[in-house]
């Protein structure tokens, strides 16, 4: 078999935290020279946008337990079987060399049509704990690859630590020089993610409004916030005469990670390796409501080396943040060392490391 010859399929589910390490991981495929098909549903193809014109996207019939009301959950399973038997026929013809699927629900008909026809196939998981779909296929699957160390596996399962990979604009910024927080301007930057950013919005303001008057006077933020609480944050940091950046959305993420002294984020996988491959201290407090509390897990491997302090959203006020903050930004050795520990974790090579991996199934498979 040679590189030209290989097909790769992945399949993932319709969310960034999904999409994003699949398309780093099909623009190496299409470097190292193989056939990419991205399989998905309708929401999943909505990200597909940065993914390189060579790969094809076939949307599949898939469904979730989660929405679309009562009728829609009893029909899911029969769509998620008709997507099983469309997507094994197809297999079937087109014998692809490796099937990844990266988690969700319409990874569903590519990894039980891979498991049908016997095609090589693995999964890889963004955070500390596996998600619904990966758990079902955990033992279904030749090679399991986790994103987040350590990871939450069944007993008796082993599973290979790739990393989570990272946006190329991200990449650029990997390992860029850490000013430690001082007499001078520093830049605090609060990313949160779309669910349950509001207690962020909340907090922050209240939490940089308790801190010394000489360290505010220092601080440059940058916050993003929903848009229904974007009007109340600025006008919150306004009210304190703080000089403050609100939007809900920050296009330049990894500049304005490269230039902070301090980040304040949810504990997203991706947010978690952004802020390790660049390298900077992290106050991460863990959305609540996620699935088997997997943002504590994805956490905690950051705080157990040192490079970010973890505050769980039940003893969150703004006291213990401001506290938080004061602790780091007043303490430049400490920060520092938070900075390099936070490197010290990064793998800004995780997409090339699931390549080798790809490879390496193919090769048995032809075996």
């Amino acid at each position: 078999m040679t590189p030209t010859s290989a097909h790769l399929i992945i399949a993932a589910g319709g969310t960034g935290g999904h999409m994003f390490p699949a398309q780093a991981l099909a623009e190496v495929m299409i470097r190292r020279g193989w056939k990419v098909t991205l399989s998905t549903d309708a929401r999943g193809a909505r990200y597909t946008d940065g993914f390189s014109h060579a790969v094809a996207v076939r949307e599949v019939a898939s469904a979730t337990f989660a929405r679309g009301g009562i009728l829609g959950k009893l029909l899911a399973p029969f769509r998620i079987a008709g997507g099983i038997v469309s997507a094994s026929l197809r297999m079937w013809r087109e014998k692809p060399d490796v099937v990844v699927g990266f988690g969700g629900y319409p990874t569903i008909p590519a990894l039980a049509a891979a498991w049908v026809t016997r095609t090589p196939c693995m999964i890889h998981e963004q955070n500390g704990v596996l998600g619904r779909v990966n758990r079902l296929f955990a033992r279904r699957v030749d090679l399991v690859a986790c994103g987040t160390w350590p990871t939450a596996l069944p007993e008796g399962l082993v599973g290979v630590h790739t990393g989570n990979p990272v946006r190329a604009a991200v990449l650029e910024r990997a390992a860029a020089p850490y000013m430690p927080p001082g007499d001078w301007p520093m830049s605090l930057l609060v990313i949160g993610g779309s669910q349950g950013a509001r207690i962020l919005s909340d907090m922050v303001p209240a939490a940089i409004a308790r801190l010394p008057e000489g360290l505010r006077a220092h601080l440059r933020i940058a916050q993003q916030a929903r848009a229904e609480d974007l009007q109340r944050v600025i006008d919150s940091y306004s009210a304190n005469g703080l000089r403050a950046e609100v939007e809900t959305f920050f296009r330049d993420i990894p500049r304005r990670l490269s230039e902070a002294q301090l980040v304040i984020s949810r504990a997203g996988a991706s947010s978690v390796a952004d802020i390790t491959v660049i390298g900077r201290p992290a106050i991460l407090i863990p959305y609540a409501q996620a699935t088997a509390d997997h943002q504590s897990a994805n956490a905690s491997g950051l705080v157990a080396a040192g490079g970010a302090v973890m505050i769980s959203e039940q003893s969150l006020s703004p006291d213990t943040l401001a506290a938080a903050i004061a602790t780091i930004l007043t303490e430049p050795a400490k920060a520092d060392q938070m900075a390099q520990a936070a490197l010290s974790l990064g793998l800004p090579d995780a997409a090339q490391r699931l390549a080798a991996l790809v490879e390496e199934l193919a090769q048995k498979g032809a075996a």
